[in-house]
C-alpha cells in the first residue's frame, strides 16, 4: 500500500484481497538492456542548440523568431549572419542551429540548417510542431522491416504453445470493446458477469504487447526512445509499428488476440474481494463505441447489433454506478474539462471545433480501467516486486491555502486543518460544481496541485485518492505499461530477473514521465495552431466565453467551443489594475471588474498562426460620467505607462 491516511497516520487497506508471493526459480537472466541511461531529452528546452522557428529580416538584419513552446528569456531572437543563410528564403520556417548556446539570453547567433517550408501551409506548420518536440516522422527502415515480419493473427502453432505454457483460453468467454469510432489501437477489452449474492465477476483483458515486443530489440528500443504515442490533431505518432499497434496486437473483433488479464470479483460496495492475473487468449466478439453503448443504455434507438449486449451492458453500468460511488465516498477528486475536438477537411483544414463529449460510456471504461490499475498495482506491491507505479504526490499546503483564499472570495471554501486531503478538496469543489465560475477555479486548483509521475517508489495517488496506483491497461501507447508487464509476467513464470528490472525502474520511470510530458505538450501545440487556424476565419466576429485565466498583462478567455485566446489590458478602453490575490481586474476610470469564471463576449481582433496565438477584444459595457458606452475595437487607446 502507500499514502498514509493524514488523519490516524495508518495505512489504509482498501483491498482485502489474499495474494501470496510465487516460488523463485533462477534462470539465465535476459540480456541487460539499459538504452534508458542515454536517451537524449526532448522537447524544445531540451535541445538548447536547436531551434524550430521562422526567418525575418529587419532592416539589413536576419534573424530567428522562435515558435511559440520556447523560453523566450532564453532564445529571445536569434541573430543569422548573411553566410549562415544557406539560402533560406525569407518567412519561411526553418531550423536553426544555436551557435553560442552559452551565450547570455539575447545574444544568441545562428545558422539556417534545414528549409521546412512555408509556414502557412498546414502540413509544413505541424512538421514544425512535430521537429520542435522531437517527433519521429517515421519509424526507421530496420524497425519496420522488423515489424513486418510478424503476421496478421497469432498462428496455430504460437496459440498451442502458449495454451500448453499456461496461458488460459478465454476465446468462449464473451469480450468486447469499446473505444471512440476513429480508434484502431484497442488496447482493452471487457467481460463481466452478475455473481448473484456476491456482486461482479469483472475480466480486463488488455493486449500482451510484450509477447511480441520482446525486451533488447530493435523494435524494443524504438518504443523505449518514443515511451507514448502522441496524438496530434491530424496524425497519430505512434510507440509502436502499425503492424503492431493497430494489427497483431490491437484487439480487433473475432480474431484470436494474446491478453494479460485481469480478473476481479468486485463486491456491491466496490472492494475487490478475490482476483488474479494471468496470461490469456481472447477472441473479441464485438467492437463497440462509446456512442453506441451510450445510445444503448441511455437513448435507445436502432441499435439491433447490440441488443444481444443489453445485460451484459447493463452490468456495466451497475458496477460503474457502484465504483464512482466509492471513490466518491473516498475522497477522489473529479476534473471535468472536456477535450478540445477539431473537425479537419481533406486538405488538413480546420472547419468546426467543439469540445469532446464525455458520456457514461466513457466513464465505463475509465472506472474499469482505475480499478484494474489499482488492483495489478497493489497486488504486485504486496510481493514485493520492483515496479513503475502511477503516483500523484500531496499538494504543496501553501499553495492550497493560497487556493483557499481565492475560493474564499467566490463564497466557497472550508478551514483546512492539517495537510490538505483529496477529501477536503473534492467536497469544496463539489460544492459549487454548478456555479458559473467552477471550471476556472477548478483550473487554479489543479495548477496548484502536483503533476502526475512514473516512479519506482510508492507513495499513493492523492487526485484519486488511491493507495496503490500504476499503468497496466494500455501498452500499445504507453511504454511503463508495456515494461510492468514484463515484471509481472517475469514473476508469474517464476523467473529470476527481479534484480535485473531493480537495476532498470528508476531510469525507465524518469526518461518516460519526461517523455510524457512533451508529448502533452506537443499536443497542447497542435491543438493551439488548428484552433489559431480556424479564428483566422472568423476576424471581427463575436463570441462568448468565460474568463478562464488571468495575469497582469491580460486575461484568457475561453470560447463556448474550448478555444481559447487572450485579451490584453493595453488594448481595452481602460486601465486595468490587476489584483492577483483576488484574481481580479478593476477598470480605474468605469470601476468595472472583470473576475475569473464571468461571462464576457469577445470579438476576435486578430491572429498570428505562426505564434498560433488569438487574441480578443472583450465587448464590455462601462459606466462613464453617467453614459453607457461600449468598448470600440476602432478607438485608439493611449499605451499604458511601463
Amino acid at each position: 500500500m502507500a499514502k498514509r491516511d493524514n488523519r490516524s497516520g495508518k495505512r489504509r487497506n482498501g483491498n482485502q484481497a489474499k495474494f501470496s508471493s510465487p516460488k523463485r526459480v533462477v534462470k539465465k537472466p535476459a540480456r541487460v538492456f539499459e538504452p534508458i541511461d542515454t536517451l537524449p531529452p526532448k522537447g524544445p528546452e531540451a535541445r538548447s542548440n536547436e531551434c524550430v522557428g521562422t526567418l525575418r529580416l529587419n532592416g539589413s538584419l536576419y534573424f530567428v523568431e522562435p515558435d511559440p513552446g520556447y523560453n523566450n528569456a532564453q532564445y529571445g531572437k536569434i541573430s543569422i549572419a548573411q553566410e549562415h543563410l544557406n539560402g533560406a528564403p525569407i518567412d519561411m520556417k526553418v531550423i536553426c542551429e544555436i551557435l553560442n548556446p552559452k551565450a547570455p539570453p539575447g545574444e544568441y547567433t545562428g545558422k539556417i540548417s534545414e528549409v521546412l517550408g512555408d509556414p502557412g501551409r498546414h502540413d509544413v506548420a505541424m512538421l514544425g510542431i512535430m521537429r520542435q518536440y522531437g517527433l519521429a516522422t517515421s519509424f526507421p527502415d530496420s524497425v519496420m522491416a522488423f515489424a513486418e515480419d510478424f503476421p496478421l493473427n497469432p498462428g496455430a502453432e504460437d496459440i498451442e504453445h502458449s495454451l500448453l505454457s499456461g496461458r488460459r483460453d478465454l476465446r468462449s468467454l464473451a469480450t468486447i470493446t469499446i473505444d471512440g469510432e476513429d480508434a484502431k489501437d484497442l488496447d482493452d477489452a471487457i467481460s463481466i458477469e452478475r455473481v448473484p449474492g456476491k456482486g461482479f465477476r469483472l475480466w480486463v483483458h488488455i493486449a500482451d504487447v510484450s509477447h511480441y515486443v520482446k525486451e533488447g530489440s530493435i523494435l524494443d528500443e524504438e518504443a523505449a526512445k518514443r515511451a507514448t504515442s502522441v496524438y496530434l490533431v491530424d496524425r497519430v505518432v505512434p510507440m509502436l509499428p502499425p503492424r503492431l499497434s493497430n494489427g497483431l496486437c490491437s484487439l480487433n473483433p473475432n480474431a484470436p488476440r494474446f491478453t494479460l488479464t485481469a480478473s476481479m470479483l468486485i463486491d456491491y460496495n466496490g472492494t475487490v474481494v478475490e482476483g488474479d492475473v494471468f496470461e490469456s487468449i481472447i477472441s473479441s466478439d464485438m467492437r463497440t463505441s462509446y456512442n453506441e453503448v451510450y445510445s444503448l443504455l441511455f437513448d435507445p434507438g436502432e441499435l439491433e447489433r447490440l441488443e444481444l449486449l443489453r445485460p451484459m451492458l447493463e452490468a456495466m453500468k451497475d458496477l460503474m454506478d457502484i465504483l464512482i460511488r466509492k471513490r466518491k465516498n473516498r475522497g477522489a477528486m473529479e476534473f471535468s474539462f472536456p477535450e478540445t475536438h477539431v473537425d479537419l477537411d481533406e486538405l488538413g483544414r480546420p472547419v468546426n471545433v467543439f469540445p469532446y463529449p464525455i458520456n457514461e460510456a466513457h466513464r465505463i471504461i475509465e472506472e474499469f480501467m482505475i480499478v484494474c490499475n489499482e488492483f495489478v498495482a497493489e497486488r504486485f506491491e504486496r510481493m514485493k516486486a520492483p515496479f513503475i507505479y502511477r503516483i500523484h504526490e500531496d499538494p504543496d499546503t501553501e499553495k492550497i491555502t493560497e487556493f483557499l483564499a481565492l475560493a474564499k472570495l467566490f463564497g466557497a471554501g472550508g478551514h483546512l486543518k492539517g495537510k490538505p486531503t483529496s477529501k477536503f478538496l473534492s467536497v469544496l469543489m463539489e460544492g459549487i460544481k454548478d456555479e458559473p465560475f467552477a471550471p476556472a477555479l477548478s483550473q487554479v486548483l489543479l495548477r496548484s496541485l502536483a503533476k502526475a509521475v512514473y516512479s519506482k517508489d510508492n507513495v499513493g495517488h492523492f487526485g484519486l485518492s488511491s493507495d496503490s496506483y500504476c499503468h497496466f491497461t494500455s501498452p500499445i501507447r504507453r511504454y511503463p505499461d508495456l515494461y510492468i508487464h514484463r515484471i509481472i509476467k517475469s514473476v508469474l513464470h517464476e523467473e529470476a530477473r527481479l534484480s535485473h528490472f531493480s537495476r532498470l525502474v528508476e531510469n525507465v520511470a524518469l526518461h518516460c514521465s519526461e517523455m510524457e510530458r512533451n508529448a502533452v505538450d506537443a499536443e497542447r501545440a497542435s491543438i493551439d495552431l488548428k484552433t489559431a487556424e480556424y479564428m483566422a476565419q472568423h476576424i471581427g466576429d463575436v463570441f462568448e466565453g468565460i474568463v478562464s485565466g488571468m495575469i497582469s498583462g491580460g486575461i484568457f478567455i475561453r470560447l463556448d467551443s474550448s478555444i481559447e485566446g487572450m485579451a490584453a489590458f493595453r488594448v481595452m478602453d481602460d486601465y486595468y489594475e490587476f489584483d492577483e490575490r483576488r484574481l481580479e481586474a478593476r477598470g480605474k476610470r468605469s470601476g468595472n471588474a472583470i473576475r475569473i469564471g464571468q461571462r464576457l463576449k469577445v470579438r476576435v481582433a486578430a491572429v498570428d498562426i505562426a505564434m498560433r496565438r488569438i487574441d480578443f477584444e472583450p465587448q464590455i459595457v462601462t459606466i462613464e460620467k453617467g453614459r453607457t458606452t461600449k468598448s470600440d475595437p476602432n478607438k485608439k487607446t493611449k499605451r499604458r505607462r511601463k
